[in-house]
């Protein structure tokens, strides 16, 4: 009988949550982050301030909710993109492919992109369980460079990565989830997979922000280029440095 009677309850304050959500995210369009205010969400929901803090205890715990979805949209996204691929495909080709789902979820949701990946609110600090769902949407880049041989120029960058996945079981967890159990094989000259999968996931990732952060912000306005043409050819620059095959 108890389980039964908090049943509605919980689905009750489940769809309040989702609404006031809503009413948040449309004020992160219209003014960003500085534009959610919760007293202003309250009398749009017809609810009192300190009823509303029931389902939020405050405008952080509200951003860090939106945060968590925006994360975890985009690594549906991504998984999507994973999963619509063909396993014949080429590295490069499946580079291109997880790139083109990432900047056109940001171009969809600009709003939702910049909360994540644009200026830091003032006073602010995400939860750590962000960073887990941040890695969640990175990840797959990682089983498109494990099998990379990276140039000169990246050495350093690629033992820098291996080192930290070494020293840190949560990387290195991180990395066996999306490419398997690491085995290093005896080889020195082979034995840098791991090191090389996270240089170019984090090198991908970098490019990616800065590009479609630009592109989101309008910064590329009046400049004779299409922003999918600069990443498409940002990223094949980083596949060439990274030895990836395009057949």
């Amino acid at each position: 009988m108890m389980a039964a009677a908090e049943g509605p309850r919980a689905r009750f304050r489940e769809q309040t949550r989702n609404e006031i959500k809503v009413i948040a995210l449309r004020q992160l369009a219209d003014g960003g982050t500085d534009g959610v205010a919760l007293t202003r969400i309250a009398k749009e929901l017809g609810m009192s301030g300190p009823a509303l803090y029931r389902y939020f205890a405050s405008r952080d715990d509200l951003l860090s909710a939106l945060i968590r979805d925006a994360y975890d949209d985009l690594a549906t996204a991504i998984e999507q993109a994973v999963a619509a691929g063909s396993e014949t495909a080429s590295p490069r080709a499946r580079l291109h492919a997880l790139a083109g789902s990432f900047r056109a979820w940001a171009v969809a949701d600009p709003h939702r992109y910049l909360l994540i990946a644009g200026t830091p609110v003032p006073g602010y600090t995400a939860p750590p369980d962000t960073l887990l769902r941040a890695r969640a949407a990175l990840g797959p880049f990682m089983k498109v460079f494990v099998h990379g041989r990276p140039k000169p120029a990246m050495e350093t960058l690629v033992g820098q990565m291996e080192a930290w996945a070494e020293r840190d079981p949560a990387v290195a967890g991180w990395f066996a989830e999306h490419t398997g159990p690491w085995d290093p094989p005896e080889s020195a000259a082979s034995a840098a997979g791991r090191g090389t999968a996270l240089a170019g996931a984090v090198l991908s990732w970098s490019q990616l922000h800065g590009s479609v952060s630009l592109e989101v912000s309008s910064q590329f306005s009046g400049m004779g280029h299409s922003p999918s043409t600069l990443l498409t050819a940002s990223l094949d620059a980083l596949a060439d440095a990274f030895g990836l095959p395009a057949v």
